[in-house]
């Protein structure tokens, strides 16, 4: 990611969410204690979480939000980017913005009409797909019933949706229009280049694993894309890849869900 400030879109695709989102109590965290393993702890989530956490805002925001902190007494450690203290001072604005708001609502000012919410919960939803990249219509292809959908992440890369044709008009995709990618980890397969073989009907994305964990029923890889983002997949059990190994993600394109940001 470059060094430049979070666009319009980017601060919308990462502040989308209900103002609990971890992720930025995670960010808001490093911030404090320049570590990102302390601040899982405080967060109440594994390092590996953690880190998921921040690559996800990353790739919302579009820029770098954490770097690492090589050396020092300590060994090293994580700081907030100046991008990462904005998008922070924005968060901070919005939710003190959505306080007034709700207050309003629900009648706690003196002379405001009391209004039934929803649970505030279900005001803003958040999911459990680890992959959210930011992305653009490419292209609507129609096969009938099904749209098959072209979305271009940064640098040109492609990746494909496949989608019911109502879900595309409930959606109202065009082509230019700015969207989120989401898929699943478990969805994703890894290999090493070498080893990847394009298949009809599956995205095939290459990169370079930035993180493994070992685990008996696979081996999580969280990778960084030539495109400039991050995702998270699965490999083998005892795969042999580690950091720095260059690697294919293959996921089929019906794993693949169109979100609109905002």
């Amino acid at each position: 990611m470059s060094a430049k400030a979070p666009s319009a879109i980017g601060y919308t695709a990462a502040l989308s969410h209900a103002s609990a989102d971890k992720r930025v109590e995670i960010l808001r965290l490093v911030g404090r204690s320049g570590s990102i393993s302390q601040a899982g702890r405080e967060a109440g989530v594994s390092y590996k979480a953690a880190w998921q956490a921040i690559d996800t805002l990353t790739n919302l925001a579009g820029v770098a939000l954490v770097e690492r902190v090589v050396g020092g007494a300590g060994g090293g450690g994580a700081r907030i980017t100046p991008a990462g203290l904005q998008l922070l001072a924005a968060a901070d604005q919005l939710e003190q913005a959505r306080s007034e708001v709700l207050a309003r609502l629900q009648g706690r000012e003196p002379g405001a009409a009391r209004v039934g919410l929803p649970a505030l919960s279900q005001l803003s939803v958040r999911t459990s797909m680890r992959n959210q990249l930011p992305c653009t219509v490419q292209a609507l292809e129609d096969q009938g019933q099904i749209m098959r959908v072209r979305l271009q992440l940064a640098d040109g890369a492609v990746l494909v949706s496949r989608i019911t044709r109502e879900s595309a008009e409930l959606l109202g995709l065009r082509e230019g229009q700015p969207v989120l990618a989401l898929c699943k980890a478990t969805a994703v397969t890894v290999c090493r280049v070498a080893d990847a073989q394009a298949s009809l009907g599956a995205n095939l994305l290459p990169g370079r694993a930035s993180r493994v964990s070992r685990g008996q029923s696979g081996d999580e890889v969280a990778a960084a894309l030539d495109a400039g983002l991050q995702l998270v997949g699965f490999a083998p059990p005892a795969s042999g890849l580690r950091s720095g190994s260059r690697i294919a993600m293959t996921l089929d394109e019906s794993a693949v869900v169109i979100a609109l940001p905002g």
